[in-house]
């Protein structure tokens, strides 16, 4: 009875102290001048990806990189930055990965023309295919010499010669 005790108390401790090594991400605040630099800075931190994960934005992203993104973009909106110069400092230290929505440039027109040029392409087939004439009975219809080599196979004792053919099946 005592083991007992013993062993739920001790099972009981070692959950409680399991239980608080588990680790809560710091929450950021930001103090803005006014309230347009709070949406600016919102807009911009869903605007612009993360570096380092798959697909999150960086208000979304609880990787180191992105709370110092966060934090840099914090510092570009109070120095009086403009949006534009903003995502211009971002690609240029991180590249066009960092845009959701790539600038359309030589390296990316792929990306922008690509989906609409597979449309025209398939669209300029199917009319092409829609255009052919259809087989009529005019097509269809044999001349007087493929007539006349049908006529000459479908005969039950032709003369053709067939090297394969032996003695006995010819008999």
């Amino acid at each position: 009875m005592l083991n007992k005790a013993l062993f739920i108390m001790m099972m009981s401790l070692t959950s409680l102290f399991a239980s608080n090594t588990v680790y809560a991400s710091p929450v950021e605040t930001f103090e803005f001048q006014d309230q347009v630099t709070k949406v600016r800075f919102q807009a911009l931190s869903k605007e612009l990806r993360c570096p380092k994960c798959q697909n999150q934005n960086l208000a979304d992203s609880n990787s180191p990189i992105a709370a110092d993104l966060r934090h840099e973009l914090y510092d570009l909106l109070q120095q009086g930055k403009a949006d534009s110069e903003v995502v211009d400092f971002m690609v240029a230290r991180y590249g066009e990965f960092v845009l959701y929505r790539p600038r359309v440039s030589s390296v990316t027109y792929i990306l922008w023309f690509g989906p609409a040029l597979l449309i025209l392409i398939g669209l300029i087939v199917v009319i092409i295919i829609l255009r052919k004439k259809p087989a009529t009975k005019e097509n269809l219809a044999l001349d007087s010499d493929q007539q006349e080599k049908l006529q000459q196979l479908l005969q039950p004792n032709h003369n053709v010669k067939n090297p394969n053919i032996t003695k006995e099946e010819k008999e």
